[in-house]
């Protein structure tokens, strides 16, 4: 079987990471952190306008890597915590700047499955990456609004964190189960 990736999207602080962890380890699969969280820490600033393409191409090959990673372990799944559509969409909200959202269009084709995460987890600042909670809810609708101006079939996870990991494993299982009879 293939390694199966899932691409987990949603405005900052709404649980993202703690739930790709979860589900890498119960599916079980690899966990491909965001680069953001990774800039941020190294810089202590958010990404600038004309770093934002540089971001998007790391997001892709550490996605790259954890899949050849996945696929010698014999494990099925990537998690990919945020993916380059985040990246996209937020060059479009902090910089007006569309011009990386058809590149991440045409890489998120290549998820098997599309998570979601609401925005019930309450917002905390967490230095330079936090935006603040109408940012969020901004971010939010850009992504819900994308997503089905696309027609990217996605799911969105709701309420505290172990519903949202029972709901994500029961997409995941199904969405392998799909993969399965589809390739038979």
């Amino acid at each position: 079987m293939p390694v199966l990736v899932i691409a987990l999207l949603g405005a900052e602080c709404t649980g993202k990471s703690t739930l790709c962890r979860a589900l890498a380890q119960a599916l079980p699969g690899l966990w491909v952190p965001e680069a953001l969280r990774d800039f941020v820490s190294r810089h202590g600033r958010p990404p600038r306008s004309h770093e934002q393409p540089t971001l998007l191409a790391e997001q892709i090959a550490r996605e790259e890597a954890a899949i050849a990673r996945a696929a010698a372990q014999g494990l099925g799944w990537v998690l990919a915590d945020s993916a380059p559509m985040a990246t996209a969409l937020y060059s479009e909200q902090l910089f007006a700047d569309p011009g990386l959202t058809p590149a991440a269009l045409r890489h998120h084709q290549r998820y098997a499955l599309t998570l979601v995460t609401g925005l019930e987890v309450p917002w905390e600042p967490d230095g330079a990456q936090r935006d603040g909670p109408q940012a969020r809810a901004d971010f939010d609708a850009r992504l819900r609004c994308t997503l089905v101006r696309a027609q990217i079939p996605h799911h969105r996870l709701a309420g505290p964190p172990g519903p949202r990991l029972d709901q994500g494993l029961r997409l995941a299982r199904a969405c392998a189960e799909d993969y399965n009879r589809v390739s038979r």
